[in-house]
């Protein structure tokens, strides 16, 4: 695992860092500045694993991962799920009390209005939570404070004022990690996620087919979003992840039946449901 390098957008000390450490922490962590970047790290060979949010359990999908995992090439072959931690940082010296303005991503800032509101202070929007640790400690200014994960205070040397500071405590992202080359999870040991896309043929009740046959199957289908292809506004794609694996009988019978009402199915992943979700 030493020559290992796995790629995630941000700075050192935000979650996909925290998560990415915590599941592969013999692998050297590689930062990008934006999602394309990392896709392109894995497709060139810069790294050879990809780490990368999908959902949030507030925020909900992560629209960029769903708008360039289709076309990636790419393959999912883990998932992570963390619970979001958020502390309130400052420079050595700061407190609650020098505190006036907050700097941090516009997500993390809409997750922690109870204590940007019960300080009084001004926020400041940053590209991500931990870009926004390093900024207030380039500053060195006790007037100014970071909304960012645990783990930017020990990179960047700031002092924790608050912990926990986040409205909810259900804040959980789902992690999946990305590979040029599939690894097929085996069946029989364990439970298995499925993650396909599809496109449906132009005829009535095509989606409503097309699904049937999970239904009558008992297969569990955990996640279904659509997509516009080609500038059209009618949603013809389709991405899907299943319980099962396509070797257990049930599910192999609905992928079958899928391809009589779509044009293309094309499995993205098949790999351990991660135990969060049990």
């Amino acid at each position: 695992m030493n020559d290992i390098r796995i790629a995630y957008q941000g700075e050192p000390g935000s979650n996909s860092h925290i998560v990415a450490r915590e599941h592969y922490p013999d692998a050297e962590a590689v930062a990008c500045a934006s999602f394309e970047d990392v896709f392109a790290a894995v497709a060139s060979g810069e790294a050879e694993l990809a780490m990368i949010p999908i959902d949030n359990s507030i925020a909900g999908r992560v629209a960029d991962i769903h708008h360039f995992l289709p076309t990636s090439g790419l393959h999912i072959i883990a998932e992570h799920f963390l619970r979001i931690q958020f502390s309130l940082l400052g420079v050595p010296g700061s407190s609650l009390d020098t505190i006036k303005t907050v700097h941090s991503h516009v997500h993390a800032l809409g997750q922690c209005r109870k204590v940007i509101k019960k300080y009084g202070l001004t926020t400041v929007i940053s590209g991500d939570t931990a870009g926004a640790a390093r900024e207030i400690a380039d500053a060195n200014d006790p007037t100014q404070a970071a909304i960012s994960p645990p783990l930017a205070a020990e990179i960047y040397g700031l002092d924790v004022l608050a912990t926990d500071i986040e409205d909810e405590d259900h804040n959980t992202t789902r992690f999946v990690v990305l590979s040029r080359d599939p690894i097929v999870a085996p069946a029989g040991n364990g439970p298995v996620v499925t993650s396909f896309i599809f496109n449906v043929r132009n005829l009535p009740a095509a989606l409503y087919k097309a699904l049937g046959g999970f239904a009558t199957n008992g297969v569990n289908m955990t996640k279904l979003e659509s997509y516009m292809v080609g500038g059209e506004f009618t949603a013809t794609q389709f991405l899907a992840e299943v319980d099962g694996h396509p070797d257990d009988l049930p599910l192999k019978r609905a992928l079958e039946e899928l391809t009589f009402f779509t044009t293309d199915v094309t499995i993205l992943g098949v790999y351990p449901a991660d135990p969060y979700r049990a």
